[in-house]
């Protein structure tokens, strides 16, 4: 786990949780992490052990990302394969929203025995947002909907994966009851014009497509999948390959519309709109 806080140390500020992307680390979106900080948030990044390209232990060994899961990432399909996707996206939901679980009430179980100066005296343990990227942002969605003491959930590119609860001859069925927490999700050129033809998005459609207050969407124009995360700044070219193409749009000005997308959406709902 890795934090940011702000500098003020005499008050106490909501809590981020971060869930990094399919194929990542944690620092993915570090300067989101700052902008959130430098507005008084204490933000947590979680390290998914076997998702993440590398995770480092207390004892200086590295967990490497698991080659089995690669695997599954290269051969899942919803279109052609629903139930193996379907299998995927169970097992990989479990693994780390039991990440997630476990953080957030260790986190809560500091703050409630904390120590003077200790950074978990600063937070505010009523109000608490999470925000994922790719398949760490289904990881954010599944949080928000399996616990009621998170206020606010940000999607950047990814379907709601735990509101999947089976398959069918007709492909995925899904939970059909209200999403219970306030949601932005944000999407970039790579997902938008598909959110009505990939089945795993089915979901989100649905939800853009509807009148529900609780429930925002932006698109980023201009923008591809990898452009919503840090990666764009330390490696353009990398950035080009993994999403497929180039896009015309400066990678800091997209990144600088996700910072305050995000920014304002906290803002609205954990800080009271301050």
């Amino acid at each position: 786990i890795h934090s940011w806080s702000p500098k003020n140390t005499n008050n106490t500020f909501p809590i981020i949780i971060y869930s990094h992307g399919g194929i990542s680390l944690p620092s993915s979106n570090e300067s989101l992490f700052l902008e959130l900080a430098s507005h008084g948030y204490i933000v947590f990044s979680v390290a998914h052990p076997y998702h993440s390209i590398k995770t480092a232990l207390d004892k200086g060994n590295n967990v490497w990302i698991d080659r089995q899961y690669m695997s599954e990432l290269n051969k899942e399909d919803a279109s052609e394969n629903p139930e193996q996707s379907y299998d995927f996206y169970q097992k990989w939901m479990k693994l780390r929203t039991d990440d997630l679980n476990f953080v957030l009430d260790q986190i809560i179980i500091n703050s409630n025995n904390s120590t003077q100066n200790s950074i978990y005296n600063q937070i505010d343990i009523e109000n608490i947002g999470i925000v994922g990227h790719s398949l760490g942002g289904s990881a954010a969605l599944c949080m928000g909907r399996e616990r009621n003491d998170i206020k606010a959930v940000i999607a950047l590119e990814s379907p709601f994966m735990c509101d999947i609860i089976g398959v069918t001859d007709q492909g995925f069925t899904f939970d059909e009851t209200p999403y219970p927490t306030p949601v932005l999700n944000i999407y970039s050129d790579s997902a938008f014009d598909y959110l009505s033809i990939w089945p795993q998005y089915r979901k989100n459609h649905d939800l853009l497509s509807s009148i529900n207050e609780s429930s925002y969407h932006e698109h980023i124009i201009g923008s591809g999948h990898f452009s919503l995360t840090d990666l764009s700044l330390t490696s353009p070219i990398l950035t080009r390959f993994l999403n497929g193409t180039s896009f015309d749009t400066d990678e800091r000005e997209i990144l600088k519309q996700v910072n305050l997308l995000s920014l304002n959406f906290f803002n609205k709902h954990l800080k009271n709109g301050l």
